[in-house]
């Protein structure tokens, strides 16, 4: 579940997304990204050198890479959980619906009740007239901004969920308010498809892996049942990477680009396929899930198996898509970033 905020300058939003940590969301922003960013460039931090930079850099890298960068960190972590924080442009909203069960939540309040907050919030960039405010405000929500800049107004008018936090008392006031939005949302988390189901499971069994160089784990399933799994790990009885350290060979692959590969373990692939043989559970026919395209040794095996179907997180650098294809098995990627080691 990835629940995204999006809100006029001073509406609250950190009320929102504290609630939601205490539910365990793991919290990510736009604006803590942009601020890593500017120290990189040793660029100072107040508002209008992030405006700056945020617009740059969506002009230079693309309208929605900052949530690219999020979204790859999330991706990694395989957080359940996540709110992102500071959505300011339409483009970010675009990218982030491709996400399942993303929800999209604006966070509104009077303009006069948000000017009184930041007066007395009394941060050294914010404005502290009303003319000023009313200026401000308007570049944050997008008016007069070409499509690079600030397009907070636009985000609102995408968000299915507002929040009014028009509270002026203590914060407790809004927990019902916040839980029956929560819950609301919670209401509309879809089921994971098969294919997810077993993705996830397939997470899960790499938790298991013995080489921290690429921890994978493998689910070959039929018929909606799992019939066997595999994690990367070292043949039965012998030192594991993770004891006794990487044993690499480097090997000069068709492309011309020398490549290392630890030959020490088993891959998951491999593992699974050895487990069905050895307890005499039939694979032909199955799909089997991993986390990158396999390898051209797996991927023979995977052929001779009889798996019909394979089903990968992202590509792999060293993969056999072809191979697999011409062995007459289908192969489907969900992310075509290449995994790299």
């Amino acid at each position: 579940m990835i629940i995204g905020l999006t809100g006029s300058l001073a509406s609250g939003k950190g009320v929102f997304s504290d609630f939601l940590k205490e539910k365990g969301f793991v919290y990510f922003s736009h604006s803590d990204e942009l601020r890593k960013i500017a120290k990189e460039l040793d660029l100072e931090i107040t508002r209008k050198n992030l405006q700056y930079l945020g617009n740059k850099i969506r002009k230079e890298r693309g309208l929605d890479y900052l949530t690219k960068v999020i979204i790859g960190k999330i991706n990694k972590m395989q957080c359940p959980k996540v709110v992102i924080d500071s959505i300011r442009n339409p483009a970010e909203v675009d990218y982030l619906s491709k996400q399942k069960n993303f929800f999209l939540v604006a966070v509104d309040a009077p303009q006069k009740l948000r000017f009184k907050r930041l007066i007395s919030r009394a941060r050294e960039s914010d404005p502290t007239t009303w003319e000023r405010f009313l200026e401000v405000d308007n570049k944050d929500k997008g008016i007069n901004e070409e499509k690079h800049g600030q397009g907070v107004g636009k985000c609102i008018k995408k968000s299915r969920f507002i929040f009014v936090n028009d509270n002026e008392g203590p914060i407790e006031l809004l927990h019902p308010r916040m839980e029956n939005l929560y819950a609301d949302l919670n209401s509309k988390v879809s089921r994971p498809t098969w294919d997810e189901y077993f993705l996830e499971i397939s997470r899960s069994v790499a938790k298991r892996a013995t080489c921290n160089r690429g921890k994978t784990g493998c689910v070959i399933a039929k018929n909606k049942q799992i019939l066997v799994t595999g994690y990367v790990g070292s043949p039965t009885g012998l030192p594991h990477c993770d004891e006794v350290g990487h044993q690499l060979e480097s090997t000069i692959h068709e492309d011309g680009i020398k490549r290392d590969h630890c030959i020490r373990t088993t891959h998951a692939e491999q593992n699974a396929i050895c487990q069905a043989a050895k307890l005499g559970i039939p694979i032909k026919g199955a799909t089997l899930y991993c986390k990158m395209v396999p390898c051209p040794v797996c991927a023979k095996m995977i052929a001779n198996a009889g798996i019909k179907r394979v089903v990968c997180e992202k590509g792999y650098q060293s993969g056999a898509a072809d191979l697999m294809k011409q062995a007459g098995i289908l192969v489907e990627v969900l992310d075509r970033e290449i995994e790299k080691y």
